[in-house]
């Protein structure tokens, strides 16, 4: 089989977002080219100064998010009468379609607040349908031990492990996209296969990746293509996310929070926005919270 290279490798940059966040933010600088991957920010601070202002109301068109907490968590608020809580290890699913207007405000706690955010992108013949929303608390997220001693745990769509499927119940993410966090213990290795053509990307928050040349913490891997990766990890160990998805081979053309496939699309957004009628629910909205 065709084994996947390192390609690029890229830097995490600090920065601020919603009310003053403190993030580092790994995709979503430069020109968008790691498609159908929009964007990925990394939270984590123990100093509540640091996010104690969240992410209050703003809207959304033409994207999905997958928001994954490993300590801490956030009240997530949206105009279609969802509230839920986000808390360690669980994950959150939004496809936001034609339009959704949320917030989401950090669970104050004393410790450490690690998540992750990541953005995908939609289809062009989906970016105007119905929003959708889906939670999974940390025991709903598939884990496999594995014989190095490490872990992997699934939280969104599925993953093909030492030869166990692994799905997460956020199943129906676009582009076929999939998300893994993995811990394997220090000079372990894993080999996974996957379609040759899928955009594969790793991202490392804690030891590091021996793959090739030595992957630290804050840096994101971009891989070639071809039909199965191996990851090694180095002296301490490592932990990582990977993310796998399907190409849309489709313009991206985005203004903050709104992502679609046409700068008319984009003006389309923002006259709806401020006009109060985008992210506008139906009267009766199906699985709304009273």
């Amino acid at each position: 089989m065709n084994s996947r290279k390192i390609q690029q490798i890229l830097p995490g940059r600090n920065s601020r977002d919603g009310d003053g966040v403190r993030i580092r933010r790994v995709l979503g600088q430069q020109q968008h080219d790691l498609d159908p991957f929009l964007m990925l920010d990394e939270i984590r601070s123990d100093d509540q100064a640091d996010y104690v202002g969240g992410f209050p109301a703003h809207p959304h068109r033409g994207i999905e998010t997958l928001t994954y907490m490993l300590s801490g968590g956030f009240i997530h608020e949206d105009n279609f009468g969802h509230r839920a809580e986000l808390r360690n290890g669980g994950a959150q699913w939004m496809s936001t379609g034609s339009g959704i207007i949320h917030s989401e405000m950090p669970l104050i706690h004393d410790g450490l607040l690690h998540g992750f955010q990541l953005w995908i992108n939609l289809p062009a013949a989906q970016k105007m349908k119905a929003p959708e929303y889906r939670q999974a608390v940390a025991g709903e997220l598939p884990t496999l031990s594995l014989a190095s001693g490490g872990s992997a745990r699934v939280f969104g769509g599925s993953w093909t492990v030492d030869g166990t499927l692994l799905r997460s119940p956020l199943d129906s993410l676009a582009a076929g996209a999939r998300t893994l966090d993995l811990q394997l213990p220090a000079g372990a290795s894993l080999n996974l296969a996957l379609p040759a053509q899928d955009t594969l990307l790793a991202y490392v928050y804690e030891g590091m990746l021996a793959t090739g040349l030595p992957i630290q913490p804050g840096q994101l891997v971009r891989f070639s293509e071809g039909e199965q990766v191996s990851l090694t990890a180095g002296a301490e160990g490592v932990r990582l996310l990977l993310l796998a998805g399907t190409p849309l081979g489709e313009p991206i053309v985005q203004h903050g929070p709104f992502v679609m496939d046409s700068e008319a699309e984009i003006q389309q957004a923002i006259a709806d926005y401020r006009n109060g009628i985008l992210g506008q629910p139906p009267q009766n909205p199906e699985g709304a919270t009273p």
